[in-house]
């Protein structure tokens, strides 16, 4: 549907003024993957439902565990042992009833992540490894569809935006898998700040309203309250934009 109803521009009135009618509209149209459910999945995805972006797909195959609730605030006390793509659906479709939320509970995989990944305008990788991280942007780069990195560790976080065959993909900026850790630390509200310029990131390529950074790592250091900019080339010896991109 190609328009707005009543309760929708009165929902969104504070940022129609911002950045206007056709921009919500390409909101509603729109449909964003989600992969990962935990701090940076959750801050994003509430704040793309209270946007209004029409159509979120959920992905995380975990359950909602004690340990998360320093940073996952979609996540309750009441929904531990609940499965987080259940326990998400149900905040938001409260929060904004207006939009479609669809949930896929299973991992990622080289052998599913086209599928889960298809018919998406934006993929937003909300996920805490880094093999998993590069089947996604591989994925991406070939079906050509809009991807955003975001991590965080510690009082660290990088985000990065990959739009394909426009620039650098993932494999770009690190060529090798870097090394996994468990139990990464980690402060709340730091991923809070990282998710949300994630997100912002997000509404730019969604609206085309506004400069995505493209291509440009976004380091955020909280210790400092600054912002790091670092533009990355894309590489002649990229697995994956040599071959699709």
């Amino acid at each position: 549907m190609n328009y707005l109803s009543d309760k929708e521009f009165q929902r969104y009135d504070r940022q129609i003024k911002i950045f206007g009618i056709e921009a919500q509209k390409k909101l509603k149209k729109s449909k964003v993957t989600i992969i990962g459910l935990g701090g940076l999945g959750s801050a994003s995805a509430t704040y793309l439902a209270a946007l209004g972006v029409g159509n979120l797909r959920l992905v995380d195959k975990e359950k909602v565990e004690l340990s998360n609730l320093n940073r996952q605030v979609i996540h309750w006390t009441t929904d531990i042992g609940k499965l987080k793509t259940l326990s998400a659906f149900e905040k938001l479709s409260k929060l904004n009833p207006e939009i479609n939320i669809e949930t896929l509970n299973l991992g990622v995989t080289e052998e599913n992540v086209h599928e889960i990944i298809k018919d998406s305008d934006l993929v937003m990788d909300a996920l805490d490894n880094w093999k998993t991280r590069f089947i996604v942007n591989d994925a991406c780069v070939q079906d050509k569809i809009p991807f955003i990195h975001a991590g965080v560790r510690e009082f660290q976080g990088q985000v990065f935006v990959v739009k394909p065959r426009e620039g650098a993909c993932l494999r770009c900026l690190l060529p090798k898998i870097p090394k996994e850790e468990r139990d990464v630390p980690v402060v709340g509200p730091i991923v809070g700040v990282v998710a949300l310029i994630q997100t912002v990131e997000a509404l730019k390529l969604l609206t085309g309203f506004g400069q995505p950074q493209i291509s440009i790592l976004l380091f955020y250091d909280a210790r400092i309250q600054g912002i790091e900019k670092i533009k990355v080339k894309k590489s002649q010896k990229c697995p994956v934009c040599s071959k699709f991109g």
